[in-house]
């Protein structure tokens, strides 16, 4: 089969050709259709202190068409379309049983992290079915939903709050679709440009600011007050400062940006404001199971992030073009086509 490979060190992507994987007796063998590219894809690709490793393969928004069952799988046919939840979790650690979120789990058996490939071997633990009324491009979407989902839920959205969304990527746009769906009032999306501003609406954002001078001012006046709720879905140095700054007194904020880098913030300006701050970093099945079933009820179609679907083979030269200033939003990759 063809996999993408990381050999490590940031050196660019390749794509190779590897051993059709098999099977272990509690295992579902796929056939890969879409896998998305991520954020953390190309942050994890550049050879800084945050890796992938060295020759890896990766890929973790995918799904795919059951080939092969593993001897002791039950519940599942040949033929059926399958989302994978690409972490996998032991059941039986701490972070487990406290939380059943997978990405906290300390002694994961195996990872799940290869939809870009042809094939993919993976447990049928972390296997979500598609309804008939999902396409595997839809399932491909599931992951990044259940990260925004996740971490938006942490907010505790009240009926009627003012939310602010920093960020105009795959998470700001799926934390607005949550935040709405959710109850919120108004929401307001921000970002560097309005290259996104129609998505943002779209989502389910009633307004667009770019950030500069008065943004504060505009923020206001778009949700008829300071907002109570900001989600921070950038990821960059200052952005924490940012959200503080925006914030109503007690509002609530919810880092989902994922920054790898020192990100200094003021605590004096938190403290007059007695905002509280949340990190949140991962799903559960829970998660999965019911964007699964519930996906196809929404007020728009996820669908409509998604900017480009190349092949395989033009995985390295993607890559390259979304490290540099690009039109792009959510890119998949067909992993059985050239």
């Amino acid at each position: 089969m063809r996999a993408a490979l990381y050999p490590g060190g940031g050196r660019p992507i390749v794509i190779e050709s590897l051993p059709n994987p098999r099977p272990g007796p509690d295992d579902l063998l796929i056939r890969v259709d879409r896998c998305g590219i991520c954020g953390t894809d190309l942050s994890m690709t550049k050879g800084g202190m945050w890796d992938y490793g060295a020759n890896v393969q990766f890929g973790h928004e995918y799904a795919g068409e059951i080939v092969e069952l593993g001897s002791n799988v039950e519940g599942f046919r040949i033929g059926e379309k399958i989302a994978v939840l690409p972490s996998v979790a032991c059941g039986n650690c701490r972070q487990c049983r406290a939380h059943g979120n997978n990405v906290l789990c300390q002694s994961s058996p195996s990872k799940a992290m290869v939809g870009f490939a042809e094939l993919a071997s993976v447990p049928a633990t972390v296997a979500t079915k598609l309804p008939s009324t999902l396409s595997l491009a839809d399932g491909a979407l599931i992951e990044p939903l259940a990260i925004s989902l996740y971490g938006t839920k942490f907010a505790s959205i009240a009926p009627g709050d003012r939310v602010l969304v920093l960020g105009g990527g795959t998470v700001a746009l799926y934390a607005i679709y949550w935040a709405r769906r959710l109850g919120a009032g108004r929401i307001v999306a921000m970002s560097r440009s309005a290259r996104r501003k129609d998505l943002a609406l779209a989502m389910g954002a009633d307004a667009f600011v770019a950030y500069g001078e008065g943004e504060i001012g505009e923020v206001v006046e778009a949700l008829g007050g300071p907002p109570q709720v900001v989600f921070e879905a950038v990821g960059a140095e200052g952005m924490l400062s940012k959200a503080i700054t925006h914030a109503d007194q007690f509002g609530r904020i919810v880092s989902l940006g994922f920054c790898t880098a020192p990100d200094p913030v003021i605590p004096a300006i938190a403290s007059y404001k007695c905002v509280s701050m949340q990190f949140a970093v991962g799903y559960s099945m829970k998660e999965f199971v019911y964007i699964a079933d519930q996906m196809d009820k929404g007020h728009v179609d996820p669908k409509a992030i998604v900017t480009n679907v190349i092949g395989l083979n033009e995985l390295p030269d993607m890559f390259a073009t979304l490290r540099g200033p690009n039109e792009e939003t959510k890119v998949h990759v067909r992993c059985n086509a050239s």
